[in-house]
């Protein structure tokens, strides 16, 4: 990201995820009395979730057609990634990517449901027939005398979506691991779920429904431009960070004297042992 932006990429950067709201969703502090018979009073459990997915830009805020809201499955409120499958997201993801005005860079993370990959890859514990026979059908030649047939194998991650994307002109940016601070929409989610916190008094899930749709039309252009302003802040300070670590990591030469060393062997007992670091 920080590369595009040096190179002055004018491509749309448009940010995408999931995130989710529980039914009994509220603030952490409410008004009661010292014994508790007057105030405002919540469920104690979670009640049922709904899911939000959409995408959205500094170029034009929350691409409004692709809001996509939707309750999560009964027995499944602990958890929206088994309600939010690949299937779900590749429909919805397809839609979006037919609606974007121009040619964009797609931000998003690494869950399973974003990350199919074109070719099921045999995984490295398979047995030795299995991966024969996988490399078979992908017509790919070994030698029948490989023990394990592994090394006629490519591992080249190509994800389905992100050949799509490159099919219809747009380039895929995935986030690393643990760096959900890269992704501004993560401080949208936050403005959004505070909204529905304040206002949710009834906790019925019909009102929940509603005050995030709510919630999520107030985001604004500017609310969009904060948050990506944020987000880059902080990219662009790991990267200088990564620039300066490589300066320092620099190949130096350590020299051990034989005295102090205990490796080696008595025909370079006299000299001097050199290591690169």
């Amino acid at each position: 990201m920080c590369t595009l932006r040096q190179n002055e990429d004018t491509r749309p950067v448009v940010y995408l995820d999931e995130t989710w709201v529980n039914q009994n969703h509220s603030r952490s502090r409410i008004w009661q009395n010292n014994e508790e018979t007057e105030g405002f009073k919540i469920p104690t459990d979670k009640g049922g979730r709904l899911i939000i997915t959409h995408n959205g830009s500094s170029r034009f805020g929350f691409m409004e057609v692709s809001k996509f809201v939707f309750k999560c499955q009964a027995g499944n409120s602990t958890d929206y990634h088994s309600s939010m499958n690949s299937d779900v997201f590749k429909q919805w993801y397809l839609d979006i990517l037919k609606l974007l005005p121009e040619p964009c860079v797609i931000v998003m993370d690494n869950e399973p449901y974003h990350s199919m990959l074109v070719n099921n890859y045999q995984k490295r514990n398979a047995r030795k027939a299995e991966v024969q026979e996988w490399l078979k059908n992908q017509n790919i030649s070994f030698s029948p005398l490989e023990t394990l047939a592994k090394n006629s194998r490519e591992r080249v991650n190509l994800y389905e979506l992100d050949e799509i994307a490159s099919s219809m002109g747009h380039e895929v940016v995935r986030l690393p691991p643990y760096r959900c601070q890269y992704n501004p929409i993560e401080l949208i989610w936050a403005q959004v779920k505070g909204k529905v916190a304040t206002n949710n008094s009834t906790f019925k899930m019909v009102n929940v429904e509603r005050l995030t749709h709510k919630a999520l039309d107030l985001v604004s252009m500017s609310d969009w431009e904060k948050c990506v302003k944020h987000a880059e802040t902080i990219q662009d300070e790991n990267y200088q960070k990564e620039i300066l670590m490589d300066s320092v990591l620099e190949s130096f030469i350590i020299t051990f004297q034989t005295d102090d060393s205990d490796f080696g062997n008595d025909e370079d007992s006299d000299d001097d042992v050199q290591t690169l670091i």
